[in-house]
């Protein structure tokens, strides 16, 4: 059994989904953790299935896009834990239209929630990790960054770069005991594809394309990531694992 006793987890993202899936799995593990999402309301609920958990959780509002609120974010954790251990970037949106009906604006948004967000909260925590010679990063990552559809060209963008990013990082920080791994979830049932999941001709167009005939759960994410994020995943970094029920082996 995974534990995790004595670490602190950061996971921006945590308010819901798959975000709120892997901190319920790190907290059943022992992990201490400071959620970040922009939302008081939802994370104030994630905190408290959280100590549901048994787990010691603490609600930090910020905004992964603002180079300000991420500094004064990691301040708040160090102060508050002493230490940081594990940084989930779950942190994501997508927006699904054709490249031409973009506004630069709603190009912008995208990418910089789901890759520069990622490099501010890098930035930001590394360097508590280095202190201590020890970390995991996680970036949640999408099967497309390895297959595309119409209509994710901002999202396949982001997500492409988030791989790179991920491969990188995992190259320059590994003599400091650092492990940097993506996660590549496909189809799962979570509360960004509730218009997919609620339209049955696009539920059955997806569900198609999987082997295993079924969109993921949440949790079976979560679980990927405690192994990730602990000890026994010491020799794991630089690469991206997808969970898609088999999609990208066709």
């Amino acid at each position: 059994m995974i534990r995790l006793e004595g670490r602190v987890a950061v996971v921006t993202g945590a308010s819901k989904g798959l975000g709120e899936a892997i901190a319920l799995e790190l907290a059943g593990a022992g992990a201490r953790l400071a959620l970040v999402a922009r939302d008081r309301g939802q994370l104030e609920q994630a905190a408290a299935s959280v100590r549901g958990r048994g787990a010691e959780a603490e609600a930090f509002v910020a905004d992964v896009r603002d180079e300000a609120q991420v500094a004064a974010l990691a301040a708040a954790v160090e102060a508050r834990f002493s230490a940081v251990h594990i940084l989930v970037n779950s942190a994501g949106v997508n927006l699904r239209k054709n490249l031409t009906d973009f506004t630069l604006e709603e190009w912008r948004h995208v990418m910089d929630t789901n890759l520069t967000g990622v490099f501010l909260m890098c930035r930001a925590f590394v360097p508590l990790m280095k202190a201590r010679g020890y970390g995991r990063i996680l970036n949640l990552t999408s099967i497309m960054s390895h297959i595309a559809l119409a209509g994710r060209t901002a999202y396949c963008a982001s997500k492409t770069g988030l791989v790179g990013l991920t491969r990188a990082l995992a190259l320059e920080v590994a003599s400091d005991g650092i492990t940097v791994n993506g996660i590549s979830p496909g189809p799962f049932e979570t509360a960004m594809n509730t218009p997919l999941l609620a339209n049955p001709e696009i539920n059955n167009f997806f569900t198609s394309r999987i082997p295993l005939g079924r969109w993921g759960r949440p949790e079976e994410v979560g679980k990927l990531a405690l192994y990730l994020c602990s000890e026994e995943a010491g020799f794991i970094t630089g690469t991206d694992v997808v969970i898609d029920g088999g999609w990208c082996a066709q």
